[in-house]
């Protein structure tokens, strides 16, 4: 780049805190983005490993995890965004860091509390967060590597993707699960579980589900298990019919759903699946019922359309007998030390990205992206519209951004060290990605089932892999 009188001396040097789709794709379309000036970015995570939600969110049997882990590996494998892994904002650096090292500081950090469910019981031991499960499942370093799964019935509370991951994980085989990336623990948890029936509960109709196509689609692909509708929850309105003309998507689950409402119908009761996941509609929760301060059951109260796509109660109460209950209503953001938090949204408080103070005044040079900045709502898709709009704002505060001093790249490196921080690399994420394709490759050549990989799980292993790199 020729400099001008206008262009910078040197590149803008900024930090994006959360190494997510959200973190990663903001990276890119700053690197891409046309500008009189270069880039420096360090894209930092709490976690030795990249991806974020991909990794630690999603359901190991996903089909297009793949896909999207592909494209997040293409960006970050180019070279020209540095990751520094096992650095947890917060403890090991401060925003009065970053903001010494960086002229613009991006937060990425995603959401993954579970949203509240406020109903009596809740507390009782056997009541879950779906969020807790999936990070046990999906081998999160942080959490107890053992999952209770002595509950014969469960409840599922929720209709969209992460309600549908969670039933469909506990009512599989464990064996067909080796297939995917899961690591030996929760291959033995599965293995052992005691389930045999697996109830979904929806507050509204079948033409109002949050889940997608795709995901409802699969939970028919899994060997000895019956689906299990009811007939009478097939209750539509004018908007509902209304949403199933004009929306392809709802029109193709409501297709779906009636078409295994009919296959039910023909099923021989002597070829029964050994399990049985039930799909219910218009039941609102009312209270997750205990004994002895265990889970015994879960009360639903029958919900009824009123004609928009929305629902009152009918004071039909209907209790099912259950020793276990996910609560996957929602995942909810974490506040981030120093900048102002939403307490009622679960995300930083901003403008299209601009993080702003407690009088709603934009902080220079402090920006956020992805589910802590719109909440936990949206795919990929909505993930880079969001990011551009991030980056948008970013570039054209540029010209304000540079301070006077000039951030080096060797310095931040500097600190961590200093301060003992064990941080990892892009390079050492290559070393543990191979690391755990041979685990995969080992496990393949010892039994009948092909492994492409299998997760490592402990912390402590994950950073001695990624920095023992020769």
């Amino acid at each position: 780049m020729t400099e001008t009188a206008s262009t910078p001396s040197r590149p803008l040097r900024i930090a994006i805190v959360g190494a997510g789709p959200a973190g990663v794709y903001t990276a890119d379309l700053l690197t891409k983005a046309e500008k009189p000036f270069e880039v420096s970015i360090d894209l930092f995570d709490r976690y030795p490993a990249p991806y974020g939600l991909i990794r630690y969110g999603v359901a190991p049997d996903h089909p297009r995890i793949k896909g999207i882990v592909k494209a997040l590996h293409k960006v970050m494998d180019r070279g020209d965004i540095r990751f520094l892994g096992d650095v947890d904002f917060g403890r090991d650096v401060s925003l009065e860091d970053l903001r010494r090292h960086y002229d613009a500081v991006v937060f990425s950090t995603g959401a993954i509390r579970d949203a509240e469910l406020d109903v009596p019981g809740v507390d009782l031991d056997g009541s879950y967060g779906a969020a807790d499960f999936v990070n046990w499942y999906d081998g999160h370093p942080d959490v107890s590597r053992e999952w209770p799964l002595t509950a014969r019935e469960v409840a599922v509370i929720g209709n969209g993707n992460v309600a549908l991951d969670v039933a469909r994980v506990l009512s599989k085989h464990a064996e067909d699960m080796l297939v995917t990336e899961i690591p030996d623990n929760v291959y033995a948890g599965l293995r052992d579980s005691a389930v045999t029936d697996v109830h979904i509960f929806g507050r509204r109709g079948p033409a109002q589900v949050k889940f997608t196509p795709l995901e409802l689609r699969e939970l028919a692909h899994s060997r000895d298990v019956d689906i299990v509708l009811y007939p009478e929850d097939f209750e539509f309105d004018e908007a509902s019919e209304q949403a199933a003309e004009t929306n392809n998507q709802i029109k193709t689950m409501l297709g779906t759903l009636t078409n295994w409402l009919m296959e039910q119908e023909e099923r021989d009761p002597a070829q029964a699946a050994s399990r049985r996941l039930h799909l219910h509609f218009l039941q609102q929760p009312v209270e997750i019922v205990g004994e002895s301060g265990a889970v015994t059951g879960i009360r639903m109260e029958r919900m009824q359309l009123d004609g928009t796509g929305n629902v009152t109660g009918t004071g039909e109460i209907l209790d099912y007998p259950v020793q276990a209950v996910y609560r996957a209503v929602g995942y909810f953001g974490s506040p981030v030390a120093g900048v102002e938090f939403d307490e009622t949204r679960g995300v930083i408080k901003n403008e299209e990205g601009r993080v702003l103070d407690d009088a709603g005044t934009p902080v220079p040079g402090i920006y956020t992206s992805g589910w802590i900045k719109r909440g936990p709502v949206g795919l990929i898709g909505h993930t880079k519209s969001d990011a551009l709009e991030t980056i948008t704002h970013l570039l054209a505060d540029a010209e304000h951004l540079f301070t006077a001093a000039e951030p080096s790249e060797a310095s931040i490196l500097q600190l961590l060290e200093d301060r003992g921080v064990e941080y990892t690399t892009w390079e050492g994420w290559l070393a543990l990605d191979a690391h755990e394709q041979s685990l995969g490759q080992e496990r393949s050549e010892a039994g009948p089932v092909q492994r492409e990989r299998v997760k490592v799980v402990e912390r402590a292993e994950m950073v001695e892999i990624s920095r023992n790199l020769g």
